[in-house]
């Protein structure tokens, strides 16, 4: 596809750190469920159907990847806690930052929120910014997955693929297919097959586009963040050691 397969068409997330997403305007009335599990301090957490899931999406979606455990910061300094801003936002402003990303979309050494619009639904979004509102609890059952590290750096980075939520945007074993309907290709690209790998035929390019993403800074087209300064050296070694698992041709 001889550099078809550009930055500037990655359009999509390799992993997604979501920073809030929006509620819409009008007033709702829930009710409280009890979730019961173990819990830090144990017993059971009450909250409402719609907080338990955002809780749900807010582990799917990666987001302590970039925001820390139940958003409380401590990732990177470019990236704030959800537990501070999160009640300092309105409802349009949360909704303007999920649909077009948020960051410096120039400077790759810094974290960027990308546009979520077209992956996360508008059901998703409420839940995830009633889970925000709540103080982001804790509810038992989300939280990530562990990342094994003694069983060699592909079965690493498969578990990492799934925490960093590559999946979410590029599809399972990295098929892609998710649609993406105002890019060229009108999809997200797949991480594998003959394409991908003419252009990433090394590992260093592989890294470079993890780190410095495919930002096209505006909306409804889904951008890959880039991740300066959030994923470490040794894990996105073991992410290309997992991609270059996949299918190549």
């Amino acid at each position: 596809m001889a550099r078809a397969w550009t930055v500037a068409r990655l359009g999509a997330a390799l992993a997604c750190g979501l920073l809030l997403a929006s509620c819409g305007g009008t007033k709702t009335v829930t009710k409280t469920v009890t979730v019961v599990g173990t819990v830090p301090n144990g017993g059971a957490t009450s909250v409402s159907p719609s907080v338990a899931a955002g809780a749900h999406d807010f582990t799917q979606f990666a987001c302590a990847q970039c925001h820390g455990e139940r958003g409380r910061g401590g990732v990177s300094p470019d990236v704030p806690a959800l537990n501070v801003i999160g009640k300092q936002l309105t409802v349009t402003q949360l909704k303007q930052i999920i649909n077009h990303g948020l960051g410096e979309s120039a400077n790759p050494t810094k974290p960027y929120m990308p546009v979520w619009g077209q992956v996360i639904s508008a059901h998703q979004a409420t839940d995830l910014v009633a889970y925000i509102r709540a103080g982001l609890p804790s509810v038992p059952g989300a939280t990530p997955a562990p990342v094994i590290t003694g069983q060699g750096p592909a079965v690493e980075g498969a578990l990492l693929y799934q925490r960093y939520g590559c999946v979410n945007c590029h599809g399972p074993n990295g098929l892609g297919g998710v649609p993406n309907p105002q890019s060229p290709d009108k999809a997200i690209p797949a991480l594998s097959g003959a394409d991908f790998f003419k252009e990433f035929n090394t590992d260093a390019k592989i890294i470079e586009i993890i780190r410095t993403g495919s930002v096209l800074g505006r909306a409804p087209i889904v951008s890959m963040p880039h991740w300066g300064g959030i994923i470490p050296d040794s894990r996105l070694r073991a992410l290309v050691a997992y991609i270059k698992t996949l299918k190549t041709a």
